[in-house]
């Protein structure tokens, strides 16, 4: 059925969405960026969703686009000129969605993530992965630049660094991928559900409205200069102290117990 491309299992707050297309790798087909869009949409919607894990089913956490899909696109009279652009373009639109949502979203990774699916990764707040698992922007093996991938590569690790995976099309493994910055640690393989959870409820332990607030200026202030990052950023932190739940946090904290948090 259309809806196993992608399935989702919510517990204590926290949505693992898995991209359910093992025999092709997880690959970025048309269906998956829909499913993914609709699904991410519904759940950044959903007050009652705190945290949000992406993995992927099979062998690989996401192989990138599905080039079968792509190559096919080529039977139109302009060659597939007007397919292309609109398949970045829904894919760039995914891209943007991730950090949009007001929920952190954590990459679960094994496997492989390679040039849309590495994009994936670097798009995804955080990321967690199995130790032995393989990172590239490689479509330059095949004679395509990874420029989509770039623009997420780009704003998570040193350019020197991005530049030399986008050209030369070589692999990086886990341990490699956590030095760059491009994940935030790598864990056994027999761990990585149970560490990205723990990752995951720990966040969503937190005050949901101040960890929200917290995303959005995250992005926001990044995209400033430094006099206006702490011009908003200021502003930021003077409404997050307004909420009562930020009063209760403080008060329960200064008399040594745990917050009331409605």
């Amino acid at each position: 059925m259309e809806d196993e491309i992608l399935t989702c299992d919510v517990s204590e707050g926290v949505a693992r969405l898995v991209m359910n297309r093992p025999g092709k790798l997880n690959a970025l087909s048309d269906a998956m960026l829909a499913a993914l869009t609709d699904r991410l949409t519904a759940l950044g919607a959903d007050p009652d969703i705190r945290v949000i894990i992406l993995a992927g089913a099979g062998k690989a956490f996401c192989a990138g686009h599905d080039l079968k899909e792509m190559q096919a696109g080529r039977a139109t009279l302009d060659g597939g000129a007007a397919y292309f652009n609109d398949l970045f373009a829904r894919c760039g639109a995914l891209m943007q969605l991730i950090p949009s949502l007001p929920q952190p979203v954590i990459a679960e990774v094994h496997g492989i993530a390679t040039a849309a699916g590495c994009q994936l990764v670097a798009t995804c707040d955080m990321a967690v992965a199995a130790e032995g698992t393989r990172f590239g922007v490689n479509g330059v093996n095949i004679g395509l630049f990874c420029s989509t991938p770039m623009v997420a590569l780009t704003r998570n690790i040193g350019r020197k660094a991005a530049f030399e995976l986008l050209t030369t099309g070589q692999f990086v493994d886990a341990a490699r991928a956590t030095e760059l910055g491009l994940i935030n640690r790598a864990v056994p393989h027999d761990r990585l559900q149970a560490e990205t959870r723990a990752l995951a409820q720990t966040i969503a332990g937190k005050l949901t409205a101040a960890v929200r607030i917290g995303k959005a200026a995250f992005y926001e202030q990044a995209q400033m200069d430094l006099a206006e990052a702490y011009s908003h950023t200021g502003r930021v932190m003077a409404d997050n102290m307004l909420l009562r739940d930020t009063d209760e946090g403080i008060t329960a904290f200064l008399e040594k117990r745990s917050p009331d948090w409605a």
